[in-house]
């Protein structure tokens, strides 16, 4: 294992600043997490993207906001701009259950404390920042803030709030992935030495609030306003259909939103990076090991990720209730061989290494080089999903460069096994392609995963049983998840091998009811499961299902849609995910007679 001295990670004190030689610096990054020298954590990603294009930067980890605001002070003014994120999650989402109970842990802070990040870490710290440094610009970032940027349902206060630009007071917002808009940011204040305000350098893929009404031009998009939306649920969904298909264009349209006197303005994103710019990202020299300030504590987040490699971005599924494809684009981005091996490379010199990857993924396990046959189909195209409603006939669902992977890292001497942790699409399984050269390699993968990469559990995600539900989650029916099961079954005998299949299902989404729950407690009675990967519909910001689950209707049908919003109703659902538990069966039972579903209850409890 290398030795590291403590210049190796970015600079997080005064001391270490100095450490460098330096004397002054050109970014200062906040983040709601601890600090993790990994490129799965977005602030080390960009403070080592900033620090290739030869700038100092300095990251300050979870600062303390509640006393004389030191660690906001401690490094002083940057030269070009503060950077601010809150983390690699939504803070609320972080911070509470769905039940809006407060959480005992986070993941993202040593030894779990759940106490080291504030609400809304977005709005709190660049708050602060202005306040005290009145001057430096503001750039927000994160996931938090990329679902934010517009007029979206907060379900933590259960109130519409506007931009977060306008509730924070930053200066720019950049959505997304960030590498490549912040890197231009930079380029482009170095052609401004004098200073200029930053939405005037009219950066892809960022927001900015401007101070009057900006006129639309011709091929903008002009979203009902922050106060049309207050007053009328309708143009709340309207709205969201514009966001999504624009965030999913190759060739998107510039977005504004007024809010009172003021106007949002997104501008479009990117086009997908090439894969020597993701290679880039990722090549970059981390440590891949936490700031040595945390000598001794547990990262939870961390842990789970330590031996694992992400071998694309972006996600095709659409997922309704999914931020995922939102944030990284529907688009995948994948790395090349050379940079993925160099990645298992550097995870077999960690000292705790036992020569087993937890991971070979990403969004989904199974995109790896997937993406269009005919790129020209794809930059018309704003569908927010390539399988769903159907697969589309010009996606190349070729798994052979995914298997090639897989065999080029376990060919690697001191790998004894890797596995797929994410989530595999088991509907690319399942569909047949007119190339039948496809097909073959479809059911090569599907054997080797499961004969080779599974460590005894294998995660899939049905979400529910309900084809109606479903439709509106955007998942296949599911049917297509007994046909898998029955091939995961079939391998394993096959193999001699005893390993679970684990489906992973959401109660009280929006379009489900009782009735719908109690069918999927006898569904999944009847197929032998005994539920542990469940939760309650959670609303996040900027999603197809908070939307629909806040306004009442479906953002591309404006039909009115059925969401369990009171306790004791979605309390109701949730309990047919444990029929199995004996406290549980009398309420179900008095339940399913209080619906009338009399006939259920010997199917729930009665003899298989």
């Amino acid at each position: 294992m290398r030795a590291y001295q403590l210049t190796d990670w970015l600079p997080t004190t005064k001391k270490e600043v100095e450490l460098r030689g330096w004397d002054t610096l050109d970014v200062i990054l906040f983040s709601g997490d601890a600090y993790v020298d990994h490129p799965s954590f977005g602030a080390a990603v960009i403070g080592r993207i900033l620090e290739a294009e030869g700038l100092r930067v300095a990251i300050v980890p979870q600062p303390n906001w509640r006393d004389d605001l030191r660690d906001f002070k401690k490094l002083g003014a940057p030269r070009l701009f503060f950077g601010v994120s809150a983390g690699c999650m939504d803070s609320m989402v972080n911070k509470y259950t769905a039940n809006k109970r407060l959480r005992s842990d986070d993941a993202y802070t040593p030894d779990a404390r759940p106490d080291m990040r504030p609400e809304y870490p977005s709005i709190v710290y660049t708050q602060i920042l202005k306040r005290l440094f009145p001057q430096v610009p503001v750039v927000l970032g994160g996931i938090e803030a990329s679902m934010r940027r517009l007029t979206h349902y907060d379900y933590w206060q259960d109130r519409v709030r506007p931009s977060i630009l306008v509730e924070s007071g930053a200066d720019l917002l950049i959505y997304g992935m960030g590498e490549k808009p912040i890197v231009e940011l930079v380029r482009r204040l170095k052609e401004h030495p004098q200073g200029i305000p930053l939405h005037a350098l009219q950066i892809p893929q960022t927001a900015s609030l401007r101070s009057t009404a900006v006129p639309p031009e011709a091929d903008d998009i002009l979203l009902y306003s922050h106060e049309e939306c207050l007053a009328d649920k309708k143009k709340e969904a309207a709205n969201f259909r514009h966001i999504e298909e624009e965030s999913n264009k190759i060739h998107a349209q510039r977005i504004l939103q007024r809010v009172g006197a003021q106007t949002v303005v997104v501008n479009p994103p990117y086009p997908p990076l090439t894969e020597a710019e993701l290679d880039h990202s990722f090549d970059l020299p981390y440590t891949r090991l936490p700031h040595p300030k945390y000598k001794g504590k547990r990262i939870p987040a961390y842990d789970m990720i330590k031996f694992s490699v992400n071998i694309h971005r972006g996600c095709f599924g659409g997922c309704a209730f999914c931020t995922i494809s939102a944030h990284q684009g529907k688009f995948i981005m994948s790395r090349s061989k050379e940079s993925i091996l160099r990645e298992v490379k550097a995870i077999m010199e960690l000292p705790d290494f036992k020569g087993y990857l937890s991971d070979l993924g990403g969004p989904s396990a199974n995109m790896y080089r997937m993406g269009g046959r005919d790129h020209a189909l794809c930059e018309r195209c704003k569908r927010p999903s390539c399988i769903h409603p159907h697969i589309c006939p010009n996606l190349n669902s070729d798994h052979r460069p995914l298997l090639e992977i897989y065999r080029a890292v376990d060919a690697l001497p001191g790998i004894k096994r890797s596995f797929i942790g994410s989530g595999v699409r088991y509907d690319l399984l399942l569909h047949h392609s007119p190339d039948e050269a496809i097909n073959q390699s479809t059911r090569e993968y599907t054997r080797e995963l499961i004969s080779r990469h599974v460590s005894g559990r294998l995660k899939v995600a049905p979400e529910h049983t309900s084809d109606q539900v479903l439709q509106i989650m955007r998942k296949p029916p599911f049917s297509q998840f007994e046909a898998f099961k029955r091939i995961f079954d079939r391998i394993n005998r096959e193999e001699g091998l005893r390993q679970q299949l684990i489906p992973y299902f959401i109660s009280s989404h929006p379009g489900c009811r009782a009735e719908e729950m109690a069918e999927l407690a006898v569904i999944t009675r009847r197929l032998d499961f005994h539920l542990e990967q469940v939760q309650d519909f959670t609303p996040t910001p900027m999603t197809v299902s908070t939307e629909t689950w806040y306004t009442g209707y479906h953002p591309y049908t404006l039909q009115p849609v059925y969401s369990a919003k009171r306790p004791q109703e979605k309390l109701a659902q949730r309990q047919f995910f444990f029929w199995y538990k004996p406290e549980e069966r009398q309420k179900l039972i008095n339940e399913l007679k209080r619906m009338g579903r009399k006939e259920l209850i010997n199917k729930l409890f009665g003899k298989n």
